[in-house]
């Protein structure tokens, strides 16, 4: 439901949320949810910040466990327009507010600011949200300069589906929106969906600039991915390889807001800090 207002006061720890952005956007106010979707999940998709102790798995957004939802008593519930197909049952458990990152004619980061100041006005945490972005833009200030004083090449970003097939990252998704906001060129020239990356296969990265830097965000799919590619042909001819030009960095919630840009900002220059 839309337009709700402000039902959440500061300092309520009943609010659950079914996205990992906006939890992770909560914490970034100084507000913990009281319950999350897909908790155990988030070490390793989310990694930082750490969520709290205490904090209550719900289940998937594919399997909601409603029992414990229910008994939760929360007073407000944070979804996404991909999860519509549930507003109906969960809105007579709470009213329930949809937020929107990631559409068609828009960009990630850009949108990810104009829903942290919504979600602060409606969860009475508005001047921590306004706080926040002027930190992050302060933050982004910092390594723009810090990419200046680097010959910094061209990067691609990936995560690897399988031993031939990988997403590649760039058009209005959140990591293309963070390399523009600190000046790093995206070496991927080729078309990305609104959620920021398109599906490709391992061939196709010999298309990239020759003096391309691959950066490769973790988990790793399959974990023994890339000792076995040293096995390939295909990938050991291509160019950043050759000149040893790849970096594997933690996982970074790629489907995140400002927060995840930020931490995925910060790695991407200390990466090519390392390899200057």
């Amino acid at each position: 439901m839309t337009g709700a207002p402000t039902i959440a006061r500061a300092g309520d720890a009943n609010i659950v949320s079914l996205d990992y952005g906006m939890a992770s956007t909560m914490l970034a106010l100084g507000s913990v949810p009281r319950a999350i979707a897909s908790l155990r999940n988030w070490p390793e998709w989310v990694v930082e910040p750490a969520m709290p102790s205490g904090v209550v798995d719900i289940g998937t957004t594919a399997e909601i466990n409603l029992e414990v939802l229910t008994s939760l008593r929360p007073s407000l519930i944070l979804s996404t327009p991909f999860l519509a197909a549930l507003d109906e049952k969960l809105s007579r458990i709470a009213p329930v507010e949809s937020f929107t990152v990631y559409a068609e004619n828009g960009d990630a980061l850009d949108r990810s600011y104009a829903e942290t100041l919504r979600l602060g006005a409606m969860i009475g945490r508005q001047r921590e949200a306004e706080a926040f972005l002027s930190r992050a833009d302060a933050t982004f200030g910092r390594l723009r300069d810090r990419m200046k004083s680097l010959s910094a090449p061209p990067v691609a970003v990936i995560n690897f589906i399988d031993q031939r097939h990988a997403r590649i990252y760039g058009g209005p998704g959140l990591y293309g929106g963070a390399m523009r906001r600190i000046g790093l060129e995206n070496a991927w020239k080729g078309e990305a969906s609104y959620w920021g990356f398109q599906t490709i296969g391992l061939e196709q990265l010999a298309e990239l600039d020759e003096e391309a830097h691959l950066v490769v965000v973790s988990p790793l799919l399959p974990p023994d991915v890339l000792t076995r590619l040293s096995e390939s042909p295909l990938w050991t001819s291509l160019p950043f390889v050759r000149r040893q030009r790849i970096s594997v960095v933690p996982g970074v919630l790629m489907f995140g807001m400002a927060q995840e840009a930020l931490r995925f900002s910060t790695l991407m220059v200390d990466v090519l800090e390392t390899a200057a």
